[in-house]
């Protein structure tokens, strides 16, 4: 299963590393200070999600690929309108003569719209990025497929959410046959809604279709993170295309109530808006994160307090 951890201390920047369940590959959300970051977990990372490049969120990118050169790893880095030309400048601000060419490759995929990812790759020595293709979809590999909106921060903010693929579950003791190959072969025509492939078992042959009601569809865990975003109707129909149902989601809550205007003047959320819109949204579980410097542990508490007032209902 998808797990987040959240590795920023209170009044520490905001980073979250996302991890799957016996696998040793992480994805980390954001780049924000984060004294809870381990070299061990930061060289796991095969994914770097950006929401946004406002200092609070990308000022330890430089600490990221400090760790990652000498991998010989590709790095995914998904962010917004314009991440590949920042990325180039900070890893352009540095001198590179002593490091080999293969030490690593970044892959980074900006965000124009919904419908338009552009894709470029920068190696080193000289980091000069190069054009490789549009595609119409952000991320999958064997473990996760990640959707995203684009949110008003004043800027665009991504939220991401990340989608476990489905597993297939197969009733032995209802169908009455042994087992053999015949089940792999089932599963994909399940899974390629072919209802007219053949499959012979102990020597006849069957319609899929008719074999499906042995198999069970079970819906990958769904796990969302949601950073700096207005509080305004454009957005929040956006999250509730996204993020409705999901299992859990993490969302930026940056002000108590009573500082709705400083929300308001900053393009951020506050307590119980954040706790409602998981609430209309129907996600199962939902943590408040990401709060302003300017708050202390019982002004946290607060904070949370009012969140799960709202999301809960009581």
């Amino acid at each position: 299963m998808i797990q987040a951890e959240i590795k920023s201390l209170l009044r520490e920047d905001i980073s979250i590393v996302i991890k799957i369940a016996n696998s040793g590959k992480h994805y980390l959300c954001d780049c924000g200070e984060a004294s809870q970051l381990t070299v061990k977990e930061i060289q796991s990372v095969s994914a770097i999600f950006i929401s946004h490049t406002h200092i609070d969120h990308f000022s330890n990118f430089d600490g990221i690929f400090r760790h990652q050169i000498g991998s010989g790893e590709k790095v995914v880095i998904c962010g917004p309108k314009n991440i590949h030309h920042q990325i180039e400048a900070r890893l352009k601000s540095y001198t590179w003569n002593l490091i080999d060419e293969n030490a690593i490759e970044y892959e980074i995929r900006e965000i124009v719209s919904p419908e338009e990812i552009k894709v470029y790759t920068i190696r080193p020595p000289h980091w000069n990025l190069e054009w490789v293709k549009t595609q119409n979809f952000l991320f999958e590999d064997e473990h996760v497929k990640v959707n995203f909106a684009i949110l008003d921060h004043k800027t665009d903010s991504i939220a991401y959410l990340f989608s476990e693929k489905d597993s297939i579950t197969f009733n032995g003791e209802a169908s009455g046959f042994r087992k053999g190959k015949w089940i792999s072969e089932l599963k994909t025509a399940f899974e390629n809604n072919d209802e007219d492939k053949e499959i012979e078992i102990e020597g006849t042959t069957y319609k899929s279709s008719d074999l499906f009601h042995l198999l069970t569809n079970n819906p990958g865990y769904r796990l969302g993170v949601i950073m700096d975003h207005a509080v305004d109707e454009q957005n929040y129909e956006k999250i509730k295309t996204v993020f409705k149902d999901a299992d859990m989601v993490y969302i930026e809550t940056f002000y108590k109530d009573t500082d709705q205007e400083f929300a308001k003047k900053n393009y951020h959320s506050f307590a119980s808006a954040s706790g409602n819109m998981m609430k209309i949204c129907e996600v199962k579980e939902a943590v408040p994160i990401h709060f302003s410097r300017r708050y202390t542990e019982s002004d946290v508490i607060e904070i949370e307090t009012a969140f799960y007032k709202a999301f809960r209902g009581n």
